[in-house]
């Protein structure tokens, strides 16, 4: 009769982006002995900051939300003032195909400007937008993540808004947003995203959007430059490196989908979509305010904000940075610069490139039909969180990460 190995530890997390992070204070705090494994040679996952000739250059234009109901579980009270929070204007400037800068500011986070978006849309369509916003506000989010029958394009056309608005405000916002030009992604998921932006406010933290990993690492025992070779499970799990093996009372896998279909084969990896991030450089910002730049005439450009003008300690040197993200691969820098100058209406012959980040599989697609959230608890002493078992953002990244602890701790109670 062979004798069962007995478990070198409680609990073993593959992986430490955000959603294992958050798994693994969870499950520490309840007593546990936690062991977090991570092959990169930082915790983040895709939450990164690279720091290039002085300046910090988060990897792909990533932000996160006020509204993130998880986001403020994490950060507490004083969440703000940990994360040094650097907000955004609360809206968009959109170019309009007569060439004309129209500005979009949400009416329900800065009133007092709102009135200057009336000419940004036609009157029918504004009016169109708020009766829809007030419809997605006032449905539960638990009743939303249900609506996943049809694709954002069509709920917003069934809400008479697939004319004028969509093609110059929500498509440039939500592409950007969601990596997805077509709309595609399933309602449920959007009607959330749009949300978040209706009651919150964007910001970055001042050290660069890796300072939120960083604190959830904050006295984790997190091995670095540990790959994962596989996962097995079984009674105990046990989990294979090149140092040799671990058995666990239970194992996390709270990798990216794809690496996590390759460690556990009853997971299905969802296709995903890629965004690439221009960072330039300049003499003078060319604009004054951190508002996101929007292209309302369908060009390649999904968005480009002022970075420094939110956070100025993203620079060293006090020079202007600029972020331009196109959804998909890289186009070349040169077209980038084309159509940046299209959008600010200045020219940008003599602004520098400092650094270019194009993430694949930068966001898990949710297509209609899929649900927004996906079991974490897979038996056999295997569990798997990240953002493709909730909804595409750090918000669903956090929840997947709480359900995935919750469900060790009922197991192994």
């Amino acid at each position: 009769m062979t004798r069962a190995r007995t478990p070198d530890a409680d609990v073993v997390v593959v992986g430490a982006g955000v959603a294992g992070l958050r798994a693994a204070r969870i499950l520490r705090r309840h007593g546990l002995a936690v062991t977090v494994l991570e092959a990169a040679d930082r915790v983040g996952g895709r939450i990164a900051t690279d720091v290039v000739d002085g300046f910090r250059c988060d990897r792909g234009f990533q932000v996160l939300n006020t509204a993130y109901p998880a986001l403020r579980t994490v950060l507490g009270p004083d969440g703000a003032e940990l994360l040094a929070m650097r907000t955004f204007v609360p809206g968009a400037a959109i170019r309009a195909a007569d060439g004309s800068l129209r500005r979009f500011v949400n009416p329900l986070r800065d009133p007092a400007r709102a009135p200057g978006s009336l000419h940004t849309l036609p009157p029918a369509d504004l009016a169109k937008l708020a009766a829809w916003t007030a419809r997605v506000l006032a449905t539960p989010p638990r009743r939303t993540a249900l609506r996943t029958a049809r694709s954002a394009a069509a709920d917003l056309a069934a809400a008479g808004l697939a004319g004028t608005a969509t093609e110059t405000f929500l498509r440039p916002f939500l592409s950007g947003v969601l990596a997805d030009r077509e709309l595609v992604t399933s309602e449920g998921v959007v009607r959330l995203v749009w949300r978040s932006f209706a009651l919150g406010r964007v910001f970055v933290p001042a050290d660069g959007m890796e300072a939120l990993p960083r604190r959830l690492a904050a006295g984790l025992p997190v091995r670095l430059h540990t790959r994962v070779e596989a996962v097995t499970g079984g009674a105990p799990p046990v989990v294979r490196t090149a140092d040799g093996e671990t058995a666990a009372r239970a194992v996390v896998v709270a990798t990216d989908a794809a690496t996590a279909a390759r460690l556990l084969p009853t997971v299905t990896a969802p296709a995903t979509r890629t965004l690439t991030t221009w960072y330039h450089t300049m003499a003078e910002p060319p604009a004054a305010e951190p508002i996101l730049h929007l292209d309302g005439t369908g060009g390649p450009v999904a968005n480009s904000v002022v970075l420094t003008a939110a956070a100025p300690e993203y620079s060293a040197s006090g020079r202007p940075l600029v972020s331009s993200t196109v959804v998909g691969p890289a186009i070349p820098e040169p077209e980038v610069r084309r159509e940046l100058a299209r959008i600010y209406g200045t020219g940008t012959e003599d602004w520098e490139l400092v650094h270019t980040a194009e993430v694949r599989g930068a966001l898990p697609a949710f297509l209609p039909g899929r649900p927004v959230r996906s079991g974490v608890a897979l038996g056999e002493g295997l569990f798997v969180c990240g953002d493709h078992r909730d909804t595409p953002s750090t918000q669903g990244a956090l929840v997947s990460g709480r359900r995935a602890a919750a469900e060790v701790l009922r197991a192994l109670a």
